[in-house]
């Protein structure tokens, strides 16, 4: 009986384990589309999510990664109001036309607007009595007024109005030749509906890529615990476009009872994870999840297979579960384990659609992580959702505690290289994934899947794919040390 447990044992592989076969190609890098399928309904440019992680992915990162084409997962490791909130800010952040359009009365005193004003962060306020605009109070209105007046003695009253279903070009067009930074949108009775400002056309036309839904706004997600029906449910209301159902072991009975109900109150994608093997993607498949994220044990910070002896090689993983997910169409997020752009052009090559990343993007301004200097090199605070630390945070049931103040850790606590910008990464990521494609003759990731032939190689293999037997003096940005300290 535990003879045959090693009789036909399985060989697994990670991305040290292999390289791709150059193949003959007849496209430049530059002509490979990266475009890709997040989850079933939900296609994005460049297939990078960020980790739903405390020191990885907030709202400011969220952003970041929309503007660039990508996307962030706002992590739960707080409460579920909070998680809302930043939702909302996301949501926010771009709008052609604002819809809650904060507006006051005419007999408003002018020092309660100035409150508005400076608590809501916005610099003009509609004017509304009994339902319909009757003017607009800009902060040229209030730089010398008095504060002890009211609206109706300095606001605007001849606004430039447009009417609900104005189109983008009109809008440009009216507020260029009035010089105007604001148009209130009205109806046939002249009741304020929406406003759009010249500052979000400006936002919007710098970030053409972006990952934008049908109303123009950014995209993001939201973890959630596999049992979070509640903060499910407000996360949709509030504008989040997907949920992730976040656990440790996906593959887990409750889980997918869970997931089962969720499917039935939710109208948005919904993603699960983590998992590793066949089985499990068949039995959340059939639980109606909408793209699978795949990943046990291979990040940087995670203890799991040391601590459990759990795991599965990650290229073997997101293969396993590759081969059953695409006969559905589930798209596959390859999720640890990566340290550069080769191992993504691997993940895509071993069947992912798009790769989440942890410590690559832990390091950067965006990220939510303490920021600190060790022998005079800057770096940013990055921890295992299963750390001490995060647990301890008290609202993150990923791994779980024992009893009140019990728990086993799975992830240890450190820190990352500062990185700069998320754009600066993405653009560093893309063009290893690109250059990857190129040598393959791939136009896009499918092609990729289709086309790449995996070599199985050595420890001096490995050894001579790095940089050797010299002394490294500049690295170049991507090609950097990610120890963990």
């Amino acid at each position: 009986m535990f003879k045959e447990k090693f009789s036909d044992i399985k060989e697994g592989y990670t991305f040290d384990d292999v390289l791709l076969k150059p193949l003959k190609s007849s496209i430049e890098p530059r002509e490979s589309d990266v475009s890709s399928q997040f989850s079933r309904n939900i296609k994005i440019r460049i297939p990078i999510i960020s980790s739903p992680m405390d020191t990885v992915t907030e709202d400011e990162m969220a952003v970041a990664m929309a503007r660039y084409g990508a996307l962030g997962v706002i992590h739960r490791n707080m409460g579920a109001n909070e998680q809302i909130e930043m939702v909302k800010k996301v949501k926010k952040e771009e709008t052609i036309i604002i819809r809650n359009v904060i507006s006051v009365d005419p007999e408003t005193p002018v020092s309660v607007s100035k409150t508005i004003m400076q608590t809501k962060n916005i610099a003009g306020l509609p004017v509304v009595s009994s339902g319909k605009l009757v003017g607009i109070l800009t902060k040229r209105d209030l730089e010398f007024s008095d504060s002890r007046g009211k609206i109706k003695d300095i606001m605007t009253k001849d606004v430039m109005t447009a009417n609900d279903d104005v189109s983008l070009d009109e809008a440009k067009y009216i507020l260029y030749k009035n010089r105007i930074e604001k148009l209130p949108l009205v109806d046939k009775n002249g009741k304020l509906t929406g406003l759009i400002t010249a500052k979000d056309i400006k936002t919007r036309e710098k970030f053409p890529n972006a990952s934008r839904d049908k109303n123009g706004q950014l995209m993001v997600g939201a973890a959630i615990g596999a049992y979070d029906l509640d903060r499910a449910m407000n996360l949709e209301k509030a504008g989040s476009d997907f949920v992730i159902v976040d656990t440790a072991h996906a593959h887990n009975e409750n889980v997918i009872s869970s997931l089962k109900k969720l499917r039935k109150e939710l109208s948005i994608d919904i993603v699960a994870g983590n998992i590793a093997t066949t089985e499990a993607a068949e039995d959340l498949i059939s639980a109606g999840v909408d793209g699978l994220r795949v990943g046990i044990g291979p990040g940087s910070i995670c203890t799991t297979r040391i601590v459990a002896g759990i795991g599965v090689p990650q290229l073997t993983a997101i293969s396993d579960v590759s081969e059953m997910a695409h006969e559905h169409g589930i798209p596959v997020i390859a999720d640890g384990g990566i340290r550069y752009s080769g191992d993504m052009v691997k993940a895509f090559a071993a069947g992912a659609s798009t790769v989440m990343l942890g410590s690559l993007l832990a390091g950067t301004e965006e990220s939510p992580g303490v920021e600190m200097i060790i022998n005079g090199r800057k770096y940013k605070s990055y921890r295992g959702m299963g750390s001490i630390g995060s647990i301890i945070a008290g609202k993150s049931d990923r791994y779980g505690k024992l009893g009140t103040n019990e728990f086993i850790a799975e992830g240890v606590e450190g820190s990352v290289p500062y990185r700069g910008k998320v754009s600066e990464n993405l653009f560093q990521f893309v063009g290893g994934i690109k250059t990857g494609m190129g040598y393959i003759g791939a136009h896009n990731l499918d092609e990729l899947r289709e086309k790449a032939v995996f070599i199985k190689i050595s420890n001096n293999g490995l050894k001579e794919s790095h940089p050797h037997d010299i002394r490294i003096v500049s690295e170049p940005p991507n090609y950097q040390n990610f120890n963990i300290y």
